[in-house]
């Protein structure tokens, strides 16, 4: 007797669409298919809730939903992919260890995301600091809470003005996020310290090459998220971009120089660079694709996320934006193909219609516009956060515990020193590990 072995499919990435793309299989396998993740870690990280974290508003699990609690049915490797042999239809990744491994599969999902966007900025990858990942928040949230405590101490005025200067790089969604909660962070840090608390306070400066804040959005909701950090004392210097970064401070590009310890580069992504390691066509860094989500002349190969370059139909000769919203309908998409691809229903193109965007302020401060309604204030933040409790895959009770109790309670300044300012390179998107002289083998499955 013979037993035909089920299909596999093997998913490479557990961000956004990662996740949902898994947690559509699931369904729609009913265990008729072997559905296997490959990532490094074994949390799903919810992104939006990263700037919460950075300014102590969340604990940093909050962010983070487990893996194997949440995708049942899903076998787990956890490992760095590194190579890709579409002939061969193996995956090759490294696990945390340093073990080399090689996995085959009949149907495979790229969703590698994406890491920090440089720019030839002299300085920017020695002296800046990025925000993408869970490593990368909590050094912030040191770091800050650290340059706030050395400056009660400093030996001069201008040190502890240095300190206490916090030059964020790039008003888009996370810059204006960070910025946002960080002020919240600092005001709380200086009236703590009685040296300080009788000085000048935190001074936080948010610059952007653009004519205004969150560009990307509708002038309305960039007009009132300006207005919020306005009011919280953020200088905004729009039209203005970084031309050099020290240890001293950093150079604006209109010749100003800002002393600071602090500079927050949050000026965009790009995609893994797993993508061009891979061989295959790309567009802009994104792996090339069809509506359909397949790699064209590889069928059996799907990609979706920041890294694919996905074909914006509403928008002909466009490509989808790098945001969650779009990788999250991405994922769900390719776990529906690839359910046609094997007789069950049919294979659709990636069409979307915006629901809207929304911005978190930190407090009851939000800038929204579900379905096109402009929102601002507590009606903004209140959907704002119903919204991020319900696209939470877990962790919403403790979620939105802690929003509550950051509404009635100072916020909780403490340095963990779990990060290491050399485990978060600007350069990529997590810490990367040396294996040292450690033995390696390779694994088959």
């Amino acid at each position: 007797m013979t037993f035909r072995r089920r299909p596999r499919i093997v998913i490479v990435g557990a961000g956004f669409a990662g996740y949902q793309c898994a947690r559509a299989l699931i369904d729609r396998a009913r265990g008729a298919a072997e559905i296997v993740l490959i990532n490094p870690n074994d949390y799903f990280l919810y992104l939006p809730l990263l700037p919460d974290v950075a300014g102590g508003a969340l604990e940093p699990r909050r962010a983070t939903v487990s893996l194997t609690g949440t995708l049942r049915g899903v076998r787990l490797v956890l490992g760095e992919a590194d190579g890709l042999d579409v002939k061969g239809r193996t995956v090759s990744y490294t696990d945390p260890e340093g073990t080399h491994g090689r996995i085959g599969y009949d149907r495979l999902v790229l969703t590698v995301g994406s890491v920090n966007k440089l720019l030839p900025v002299p300085g920017i990858a020695q002296h800046a600091h990025g925000f993408r990942g869970m490593g990368e928040a909590l050094y912030l949230r040191d770091h800050i809470t650290r340059q706030v405590e050395m400056a009660a101490t400093a030996a001069s005025e201008a040190e502890r003005r240095a300190r206490t200067t916090f030059v964020v790089v790039g008003a888009g969604y996370t810059g204006t996020e960070v910025t946002a909660q960080g002020v919240r962070l600092t005001e709380t840090l200086h009236r703590r310290d009685d040296t300080l608390r009788h000085g000048p306070s935190p001074q936080w400066l948010l610059v952007d090459i653009a004519d205004r804040v969150l560009p990307e959005l509708d002038p309305r909701l960039s007009a009132t998220a300006d207005r919020v950090l306005r009011g919280r004392g953020v200088r905004v210097r729009t039209g203005t971009s970084i031309s050099e970064a020290t240890a001293e401070g950093a150079r604006l590009s209109d010749g100003t120089f800002v002393p600071t310890h602090t500079l927050v580069w949050c000026v965009g992504v790009r995609p893994d660079p797993f993508v061009a390691s891979l061989g295959l066509p790309t567009e802009k860094g994104r792996l090339c694709v069809e509506p359909t989500l397949r790699v064209p002349g590889h069928p059996e190969v799907y990609a979706c996320g920041d890294a694919a370059a996905v074909p914006d139909l509403t928008h002909p000769g466009e490509l989808t934006a790098m945001t969650a919203q779009h990788a999250h309908r991405q994922g769900r998409l390719a776990a529906a193909n690839i359910a046609a691809s094997f007789g069950h229903g049919t294979e659709r193109d990636y069409r979307h219609h915006d629901l809207g965007f929304m911005v978190d302020l930190g407090g009851t401060d939000a800038a929204a516009n579900p379905f096109g309604l402009p929102l601002a204030g507590l009606p903004a933040a209140a959907v704002t956060r119903a919204y991020h409790l319900l696209s939470l895959p877990g962790n919403r009770a403790r979620v939105a515990s802690d929003w509550a109790l950051d509404a009635v309670l100072p916020r909780h300044g403490v340095q963990l020193g779990l990060v290491p300012s050399g485990a978060v390179p600007l350069e990529t998107s997590s810490p990367t590990a040396a294996p040292g002289d450690r033995s390696r083998t390779v694994r088959r499955e």
